[in-house]
């Protein structure tokens, strides 16, 4: 098997959907982990030079969750709500609160690849083309290829 390098990121031209993948050197508990303990999820997630806060964080199927990036005075606030929380998948919606009419479902898949490494699979499917595409141009690619870099150093320290 190959290991994706570098995180993809990749339109479906049929329906409205992103798709993410990337390999970590980590195990599938340690990925489900830093999507689901608040304090390390604040860490990793989003751009260099923003800064996360959760205002709540239940991660269990049937919960819900609800943080803030912060970069100077602005705060960009998002929420969502836990459909399932599972050893290998989350599935859970997202929505930017600027943005309230467009939420997303996620589904988050840890493929074990053995030997210490685990692909993540991630879809986000919007409620529209032209969400998907405001999505893509909004500088989401910098977000996350940040917020895995952040993740990488997180695993690597021995803190995930």
């Amino acid at each position: 098997m190959t290991l994706i390098a570098e995180t993809q990121i990749q339109a479906d031209p049929t329906v409205p959907l992103i798709r993410i993948t990337r390999d970590f050197r980590a195990t599938p508990a340690q990925l489900l982990r830093a999507h689901t303990d608040p304090e390390l999820y604040a860490r990793w997630v989003g751009p260099h030079g923003i800064s996360t806060r959760i205002d709540y964080w239940d991660a269990r199927t049937g919960g819900s969750w609800r943080f803030l990036n912060v970069r100077g005075d602005e705060e960009y606030a998002f929420h969502g709500s836990f459909h399932e929380v599972g050893p290998d998948r989350i599935v859970q919606t997202f929505t930017f609160e600027g943005m309230p009419e467009s939420v997303s479902l996620e589904t988050l898949r840890f493929e074990d690849l053995g030997d210490g490494m685990t692909r993540l699979h991630a879809q986000s499917l919007v409620d529209s083309f032209e969400g998907r595409d405001a999505w893509l141009a909004s500088g989401m690619e910098t977000g996350v290829n940040d917020g895995y870099a952040k993740l990488d150093a997180l695993i690597a320290d021995g803190s995930v």
